[in-house]
């Protein structure tokens, strides 16, 4: 008997252990998960799809994915700087109804202008100023660049004048200019039946021209930090 008692408790003592050592120490240095960054877009179908290409399909979502952002897009079709197309509302009241009450992101990407095209030039720049300036003024630290008039094919002249006023914008206010009109954006299998929007080929082009001109900039890493790694500390 005294025998069975000392390997009962024996037995206890080493299930007792064994559950012991299932609980991870606290003191383990576990690291902390990496925030991915949080970016905001201002745009127009372009940004926001148009036709069969949905939201999650569009440029800065496919840029989105190969940088690993957190992505939220505001702004509507036919809307721009100085349009407010059928929704009656601009770039500048989008941000103010869709993004200003939210948290200081990252970087702020405001891309458009096709949509101004026609539009009085002065017109353009000064909404273009104003919407920097609002921005700025909201969230101080996030990074802000603007995007140009996105035309796949045979720009008109007038969208030469529209790229040039928010251009000037951009450049008094010091912040990056990205111009997609310097590109040759080759290949019907780019555009749509309407001629004027992307397919998803379209878009991924786009995308890879989006990526590779922010890092080209220096507003996003040449090359992404590895992801975080997960999951049980496995150091020494």
């Amino acid at each position: 008997m005294r025998a069975a008692g000392i390997l009962m408790a024996a037995i206890l003592l080493t299930g007792c252990a064994g559950a012991a050592a299932d609980v991870p120490d606290p003191a383990w240095p576990v690291p902390p998960p990496e925030r991915p960054a949080v970016v905001m877009v201002v745009g127009d179908s372009f940004a926001v799809g148009s036709g069969p290409v949905p939201a999650w399909q569009t440029y800065p979502a496919l840029a989105a994915r190969t940088l690993g952002w957190q992505l939220i897009t505001a702004g509507a079709k036919g809307i721009g700087f100085v349009a407010d197309g059928k929704v009656n509302r601009s770039f500048q009241q989008s941000f103010v109804q869709e993004l200003s009450w939210r948290p200081e992101p990252d970087l702020v990407l405001l891309s458009g202008g096709h949509n101004d095209r026609g539009r009085s030039a002065t017109k353009v720049r000064d909404a273009a100023t104003q919407l920097i300036h609002r921005v700025r003024q909201r969230w101080p630290r996030a990074k802000l660049v603007v995007v140009g008039p996105i035309w796949l094919r045979h720009p008109p002249k007038a969208v030469y004048r529209t790229r040039d006023a928010i251009a000037r914008a951009a450049w008094l206010a010091g912040v990056p200019f990205l111009d997609p009109l310097t590109e040759k954006w080759a290949g019907d299998r780019l555009l749509l039946p309407d001629g004027t929007h992307p397919t998803e080929a379209g878009h991924r082009k786009l995308a890879a021209w989006l990526v590779s001109t922010l890092r080209a900039r220096s507003v996003v890493p040449e090359v992404p930090e590895p992801a975080p790694l997960y999951g049980a500390y496995q150091g020494p």
